[in-house]
């Protein structure tokens, strides 16, 4: 018994572990590319390094961590590639959200997202890129939600962990005109969403994902530059 509830309490230990590394990978608390210590985390979490070392493993499996055997561990640095090719996938599930959002009828989420969209012109018009940058994770999130499909939602979950969208957004919305134009395309989404039309909410949301990825990319360092003061998407 005592054995077992050891077990329990490693496993405990480790979780804690991997969802505060997760959420400090997330939001850009960690950049990428910076090293991290197994001796420094268990120092810091007060625990053992094999915790931290389950932990990292983890994370690797969610790609948010590369362990380079004999050299290091560090945070994920995504290629211009794959940001792309997660972007792509980003599309097709936020479009299908959309379409099946709009199948529902009047459900809360809506309502959600027509105050979110309310909050996001009034940050729009006095420039506060920050507060925006909020609201455009939160009305993904809604659309997400709202679409109530767990098998969707558990997917776009881990693909939003391996792009660090909290960490992208910025960059994207510091395009001249962007948080304007973003404001207006998601008002669009939701207005077809809302007309219970699914097949041009779908397209529409597809399309602002991809002009998402066009101004991310436009503010992304090229490679061998400086990196820029940004961090990234709307």
């Amino acid at each position: 018994m005592a054995e077992g509830t050891g077990g329990s309490a490693n496993r405990s230990i480790q979780a804690q572990v991997i969802a505060e590394m997760r959420g400090r990978i997330i939001s850009g608390e960690i950049d990428p590319g910076d090293p991290l210590s197994e001796l420094a985390l268990a120092e810091e979490f007060g625990v053992s390094r094999t915790p931290v070392r389950e932990a990292l493993k983890q994370l690797q499996t969610e790609g948010l961590v590369e362990i380079r055997p004999r050299v290091g561990t560090f945070v994920t640095t995504p290629s211009r590639r794959e940001i792309t090719e997660l972007f792509e996938m980003k599309e097709l599930l936020e479009g299908a959200a959309a379409r099946l959002l709009a199948q529902r009828g009047r459900v809360p989420e809506i309502d959600r997202l027509q105050e979110n969209l309310r909050e996001a012109d009034a940050a729009v018009a006095r420039d506060d890129h920050e507060r925006y940058a909020e609201l455009v994770g939160e009305f993904h999130d809604l659309l997400i939600t709202g679409a109530d499909n767990h098998k969707l939602e558990a997917h776009y979950r881990t693909l939003m962990n391996q792009l660090a969208y909290s960490r992208l957004v910025k960059t994207s919305l510091s395009q001249p005109g962007r948080p304007l134009q973003s404001d207006r395309e998601h008002h669009l989404v939701v207005e077809l969403i809302v007309e219970k039309d699914g097949d041009s909410a779908e397209q529409v949301m597809r399309e602002h994902v991809r002009a998402s990825r066009r101004a991310l990319m436009a503010g992304l360092p090229t490679p061998g530059s400086q990196p820029s003061t940004g961090t990234a998407g709307a």
